[in-house]
């Protein structure tokens, strides 16, 4: 009510963001500085609305990480044990590399944590499966989707259809470009223009890239992050350092047998990005053998973690990710429909100890 004072108004309008679902326990409230400027108040004010909160027992605020909901009576009193649970649908590509088992973990715990249920189906990257998995959760009446994209050059008609028909729908990790829908992806062009620009400051000049074929936002941003690092710095970038792989390429049997001739072939080369943590596998392998046959050592930097000590990587947020791709579909079946892409930032894990051991990229 316009006659409450400001501070109660800023609390209701947080204990309704609790009621709706908005906030669930264990989120973090805005903090006085966001509320400030959401409201167009003083910061005390905001700071008297967050206290009234904890002291009715509804937010815990711990210094130097935030302020968050906790479990209380208004908590308590939205849950609703005989509503009915209902089936949201993972689609993606496998489920071999740690990343997907990760977004699977995270994302199953955010559903349940919704009260619903996850049912999964693997593509293994077939734009058939894909359409099969889509026709397959319409009939189970799942509420809505959560789809990683093939990687192909076009569009899938079916997932196309969903966003036409706006159908619930998160695009994680790929989006369709150019395509009006939700999608959540890491900053991928960010990151490997920070992690390109480190190897260009330790003073290498001929830096090699291993890819798989770039046919998908996820490939493309980051071949785009490698390149305006060199243009950054207004220096000449060399494509015939790179390397990219046809997916029939890429196995345990063939790919570190070909980085190796790629490696050996470019005797310039002093360092090598790849795009994944399976082509760092690869590659630390191809480096390994090179070092042992003519003492030639290359430096290794990679999107994700490849769980090989001594390699530098970009980490990704899958947590974050996970959370928002659950928040925005849960938006949909709400019955609001704003379509938007948003990007997680992302870390640069650098191996070597030193004080400026980790840069936040923001």
């Amino acid at each position: 009510m316009k006659n409450e004072p400001l501070y109660q108004q800023i609390k209701n309008k947080i204990k309704e963001q609790i009621l709706s679902g908005r906030l669930r326990v264990g989120d973090r409230v805005p903090s006085e500085k966001e509320l400030t400027e959401e409201f167009h108040v003083s910061q005390i004010t905001t700071k008297n609305a967050l206290s009234g909160l904890a002291e009715e027992g509804i937010v815990e605020r711990i210094k130097g990480k935030g302020t968050f909901v906790c479990e209380s009576n208004l908590t308590t009193s939205i849950r609703q044990p005989n509503k009915p649970t209902e089936l949201i649908g993972l689609i993606l590509p496998s489920m071999k590399t740690r990343i997907e088992l990760e977004f699977v973990n995270f994302i199953e715990k955010y559903v349940s944590k919704n009260g619903h249920n996850l049912i999964i189906k693997i593509t293994r990257e077939s734009q058939f499966e894909e359409a099969d998995a889509i026709e397959m959760f319409k009939k189970m009446k799942v509420k809505g989707m959560i789809i990683f994209p093939t990687e192909k050059d076009n569009y899938n008609e079916a997932v196309l259809r969903l966003t036409l028909d706006k159908f619930p729908l998160v695009l994680i990790d790929r989006y369709m470009e150019n395509i009006l829908t939700y999608s959540v992806t890491s900053e991928n062009e960010v990151g490997t223009l920070e992690a390109i620009s480190f190897l260009l400051n330790k003073g290498h000049k001929n830096i090699g890239l291993v890819s798989p074929i770039i046919t998908n936002t996820v490939t493309d941003e980051r071949a785009r992050g490698f390149e305006n690092a060199f243009l950054k710095r207004r220096t000449t970038i060399n494509k015939n350092l790179w390397l990219t792989l046809s997916f029939n390429e890429i196995s345990q049997k063939k790919t570190p047998k070909l980085i190796k001739e790629f490696l050996m072939s470019r005797p310039e080369m002093t360092a090598v990005f790849t795009m994944n943590a399976e082509l760092a596998v690869y590659t630390h392998l191809a480096i390994s053998s090179l070092k042992n046959e003519t003492c030639r050592d290359i430096e290794l930097l990679t999107f994700d973690s490849p769980g090989i000590p001594g390699i530098s990587f970009i980490k990704q947020d899958i947590a974050e990710c996970s959370k928002k791709t659950v928040d925005l579909l849960l938006e949909q079946i709400g019955g609001i429909y704003k379509p938007k892409r948003i990007y997680v930032p992302v870390h640069l894990n650098l191996s070597e100890n030193v004080d400026w051991l980790e840069t936040i990229i923001t």
